[in-house]
């Protein structure tokens, strides 16, 4: 279970939501089999993406996050709902790199710094909010900042973190959103500023056992905080035989017909849980006949 919390300031011009993901990302570790700089990088985005999933309003709403940064891990991509529930895959889950200049996982090596992060909101219109900024670091956390005041215009602050383990599972696993709303004050701004700037990393607060709402209570200190709500987000992947059959019907008749005269059985695996599923050739007829 991840473990979610919001708050909001006294008079409403400042909110921060932090998410303990251990949970999470040990999962994404488990379906994926990542090397550590993966499990880092794939993880903070996947932190990134619940956080931003559960500011979504309505039941159905979801939002996919995408970094095509041009590094050896390729594409990463994270799907979250608007209960905080997220999903993962990444091209390569193994990239072995040395530690960057700080001697941490170099995640901006991994994940590249030329390209862009693009995020989509589905909520339910016709046409899916796109935007898409190019990379500032790769590191995950400053590119989520810089597309929140590049394509929405909402000063933020974007932390994130994952300690792994030598024997590759997740120490600890987390993150924190903190935002301005458009009639925050100078004064708010200012207090947010020292706040942020005297906190420690988001990972080794949560692996001391400090508390998400701890640490709510630590970004919105001097703004009277109470709390906004709370939530249990898990890794959830959606996918199933019948989606797995729309898939296979719209890559058209004349592919199907020759994987079914192949005469061997066919296996889909899905991208974000690794869940095979098996279809004969008369089942790959059957899809020819539904394709429309």
């Amino acid at each position: 279970m991840g473990n979610l919390y919001r708050a909001i300031s006294a008079d409403g011009s400042a909110f921060a939501e932090v998410l303990d993901a251990k949970d999470i990302v040990s999962e994404i570790e488990r379906i994926h089999k990542t090397s550590a700089v993966i499990t880092a990088g794939l993880g903070r985005l996947t932190i990134a993406a619940s956080l931003m999933g559960y500011m979504l309003k309505g039941d159905d709403d979801s939002v996919t996050l995408r970094v095509d940064g041009g590094g050896p891990s390729g594409q990463l991509v994270a799907v979250a709902d608007s209960r905080g529930n997220v999903k993962s895959c990444v091209n390569n889950p193994i990239v072995e790199l040395p530690l960057n200049a700080q001697g941490k996982l170099d995640v901006g090596g991994a994940v590249g710094r030329d390209g862009t992060l693009s995020v989509v909101k589905d909520m339910g219109l016709k046409e899916p909010y796109v935007g898409v900024i190019p990379l500032v670091s790769g590191e995950i956390a400053e590119d989520i900042a810089s597309y929140y005041a590049t394509s929405e215009q909402i000063p933020t602050v974007c932390s994130l973190g994952v300690l792994v383990n030598p024997d590759l599972t997740v120490k600890a696993a987390g993150g924190f959103l903190v935002q301005l709303l458009p009639f925050a004050d100078e004064k708010c701004i200012d207090i947010i500023e020292k706040n942020v700037a005297k906190i420690r990393p988001v990972s080794a607060m949560l692996d001391e056992g400090i508390t998400p709402e701890e640490i709510a209570n630590m970004l919105l200190e001097g703004l009277e905080p109470n709390v906004l709500d709370t939530a249990s987000p898990v890794y959830k992947c959606d996918c199933s035989r019948e989606r797995t059959e729309r898939v296979l019907i719209s890559i058209g008749k004349d592919e199907l017909k020759s994987i079914a005269e192949e005469g061997k059985d066919t296996s889909v695996s899905c991208h974000f849980c690794g869940k095979e599923y098996v279809f004969t050739p008369d089942e790959i007829r059957r899809l020819m006949g539904e394709q429309v």
